[in-house]
């Protein structure tokens, strides 16, 4: 682990920056506008005042992991990289998808457009990509293939790199928040168990991962040793946190149900009745 080095994204970085922040105003322009079509078109059921919140607090964190100073520092320090990390494909995510974004666009699409996209939900690749198995191993698993090979120092010695890194973050880390405990329909999606069993795997991995990166086992990062177990203090304890936040919202929605015994008598069986349900 030597040096991290330097490239020229700093001189681009005001470009890259200004498209970001574009992006970000697009997309919460868009989701204010849906939640306002939604309201008019059915005004009893309205839209969340709460879902909405959480779609711009997503964005909001999205601003602060991608434009500076985060996201200028994050290029030559590793701690803001982790940092950023953090942000993009763990937070972020979990407030975007709390926010409900497939729900409001079939609420807002023609009847016709909605039941083409339901079609996709269906559908066999849908249903593989939101399984826990495959969000996991895109969001966690993907990190050992990019902090254990040269993976990372290839892809942030480019402009380029950096920003397919955080598209690979925001896409895994939205993946993963859905498959778990997301309010978006998700027909193929396992009982609420077996996703807690998927999320503590995941959660273990990620621990794993930042405890060799701090001890410098497998770890190919060019950066000082005090900035990658630095990092790597980011990326535990972070981490952590925002599992721990994923795994207190899926067992929110945990509905048991209920197994009713059918009331019997000692005296007279014969007129016993069914417990109500």
């Amino acid at each position: 682990m030597d040096g991290m080095h330097h490239h020229n994204g700093a001189t681009s970085l005001p470009w890259t920056s200004l498209t970001a922040l574009l992006l970000l105003i697009a997309a919460g322009s868009a989701y204010l506008l849906a939640a306002q079509h939604a309201r008019r078109r059915n005004p009893a059921r309205g839209w969340s005042t709460w879902r909405t919140t959480s779609f711009v607090t997503g964005l909001a964190l999205l601003a602060v992991g991608l434009l500076p100073p985060l996201g200028s520092t994050a290029h030559t320090d590793f701690r803001a990289h982790m940092a950023q990390h953090m942000l993009i494909g763990m937070y972020a995510p979990l407030a975007l998808v709390l926010a409900a974004p497939l729900t409001l666009l079939l609420r807002t699409l023609p009847t016709s457009t909605a039941r083409k996209v339901t079609a996709i939900l269906h559908s066999r690749p849908a249903g593989v990509l939101a399984h826990p198995a495959t969000a996991s191993a895109l969001s966690t698993g993907s990190l050992a293939a990019l902090y254990f090979t040269p993976l990372y120092n290839t892809a942030s010695g480019q402009p380029a790199g950096h920003w397919l890194i955080h598209a690979h973050f925001l896409t895994s880390g939205c993946l993963l928040a859905h498959a778990i405990a997301g309010p978006d329909p998700a027909p193929t999606r396992p009982g609420v168990r077996t996703r807690l069993v998927y999320l503590g795997a995941a959660i273990t991995a990620h621990a794993l991962i930042a405890q060799a990166m701090y001890g410098g086992i497998f770890i190919d990062i060019h950066a000082p040793i005090n900035q990658v177990q630095q990092g790597a203090e980011i990326m535990y304890y972070g981490g952590d946190i925002a599992e721990l936040l994923l795994a207190a919202t899926l067992i929110t929605t945990w509905r048991p149900q209920r197994r009713t015994k059918t009331a019997t008598t000692t005296r007279n069986p014969a007129t016993s009745t069914p417990a109500p349900r």
